[in-house]
């Protein structure tokens, strides 16, 4: 709701600027800063103008790819301050403090399909569901530690656990990224059997550390956000290494 309203005030404040295409016209620096604190994740046009190379493709990639809102700036004064000398396209992202550069001049190749795959693969969210396509922004994130949450979507609790654990996820930005996976997906039995677990012992709450390549789970049992938030600083706090990992077989005396 806060979203929506926002974006509405933005487009309210920058109407007179909306140019045919539909994209929002950022004219200065306090539009721009406001259009990319607005929502989790935004995507800026800074091209010259209409006629720049790619911006038919990314008015096309932005209808076709409606979760994102997107912008165009051709004001140089506001290139100045997010450190662009060329035509770039910029996606903002709020779960990592990210913002993922597409230089123009350096694309041997520009098309729709491509500028739809770059924001479909970088849409990283606070919570971000695990898939062949997001799989590859999180581990190109440089943020290596994950916090999953392991649910079977449809199950009663689903909904309300995302929503838990996403308004969780911007006390640890920088930190952790808050991952989902769907373990009623076949394509995911992979990632369960990685911690030790099945769809029925679902839901449960993971840590993954990229880094050192150790898991751990929460401890069985309800996953209120303090218990998760605790977990967390357990990490952080380098409490868990001397833990027993998630998936660990237990040792025995020959």
């Amino acid at each position: 709701m806060q979203v929506t309203l926002l974006l509405a005030f933005l487009l309210s404040s920058v109407a007179a600027t909306e140019k045919d295409s539909g994209l929002i016209k950022l004219n200065d620096l306090k539009a721009a800063k406001a259009f990319v604190d607005s929502a989790e994740v935004v995507i800026v046009g800074f091209l010259e103008s209409e006629e720049s190379r790619g911006f038919s493709e990314f008015l096309e990639a932005s209808k076709q790819v409606e979760s994102v809102p997107a912008a165009i700036c051709s004001v140089n004064e506001v290139w100045v301050d997010y450190s662009i000398s060329s035509d770039t396209i910029i996606l903002f992202r709020k779960a990592d403090n990210h913002q993922e550069n597409l230089v123009i001049s350096e694309a041997k190749k520009l098309e729709t399909d491509g500028l739809v795959n770059f924001i479909t693969i970088n849409e990283l969210r606070y919570i971000t569901e695990y898939n062949q396509v997001t799989a590859v922004g999180l581990f190109n994130s440089d943020v290596k530690t994950h916090l999953v949450l392991f649910a079977n979507r449809g199950s009663k609790d689903y909904t309300e656990l995302k929503e838990r654990l996403g308004a969780l996820a911007p006390e640890f930005t920088g930190k952790l990224l808050f991952v989902l996976i769907n373990g009623a997906v076949k394509s995911n039995f992979k990632s369960l059997n990685y911690f030790g677990l099945k769809s029925k012992d679902l839901p449960r709450v993971g840590i993954y550390d990229g880094d050192s390549d150790m898991k751990w789970l929460l401890p069985d049992g309800d996953i209120s956000t303090e218990r998760v938030r605790e977990f967390c600083q357990s990490f952080l706090k380098g409490e868990l290494k001397d833990m027993k990992q998630a998936g660990e077989e237990p040792k025995t005396e020959l």
